[in-house]
């Protein structure tokens, strides 16, 4: 190999390198991120994910009850993954998949497209409001690298632009979950 064609490929592969090093993962240690009017937490769920949530969410690690607060029993439970808790419509899973893929500039597409990361709200079962968001992802994939002002637009995204009508069923309970495995277009 002539040695100017031998430098010019080891500088490429130097220079992949070096960008692929320096890549900022902003999530692969559990952390709080303090914005102007907003705190938001990543914690560990295994050693490659995390969750990523709003600080002031109540019930990210609450596990559903009834509204007096009775809790709902394993077999219950079991029935209430085959429940309808809101009515069926066409326009909500549109809109979420719009919201998410708008906040994420062109590189950050990019970045992500070839990977998941999940998306789940907890809705108010008296309203049927988006009042709460979080996120799930491996943490050294390229979701990791997303600046939280990123999760911020679509939290308040969904907060604002999102509404389910509850079932009887969904009303039963004091809050209801609706989250979905989201790759990035």
């Amino acid at each position: 190999m002539k040695p100017l064609k031998f430098l010019s490929v080891f500088a490429v592969l130097l220079l992949s390198t070096i960008n692929a090093i320096s890549q900022t993962y902003y999530y692969n240690v559990p952390k709080t991120f303090q914005g102007n009017v907003y705190t938001y937490q990543c914690d560990e769920e295994s050693p490659n994910a995390v969750i990523l949530y709003n600080k002031a969410n109540r019930f990210t690690y609450t596990k559903w009850t009834y509204r007096d607060g009775s809790p709902i029993g394993s077999e219950i439970r079991k029935e209430y993954y085959t429940v309808d808790l809101v009515e069926d419509e066409t326009w909500t899973k549109p809109k979420c998949d719009s919201i998410v893929n708008g906040a994420f500039s062109a590189e950050e597409k990019a970045r992500v497209k070839d990977y998941f990361f999940m998306v789940r709200m907890t809705i108010d079962t008296d309203t049927g409001r988006v009042i709460e968001v979080d996120f799930s992802f491996i943490n050294m994939h390229p979701f990791g690298t997303i600046p939280i002002s990123v999760y911020r637009k679509i939290e308040l995204d969904l907060k604002n632009n999102i509404w389910f009508t509850l079932t009887a069923d969904g009303r039963k309970l004091n809050f209801t979950r609706i989250g979905w495995m989201h790759k990035v277009k």
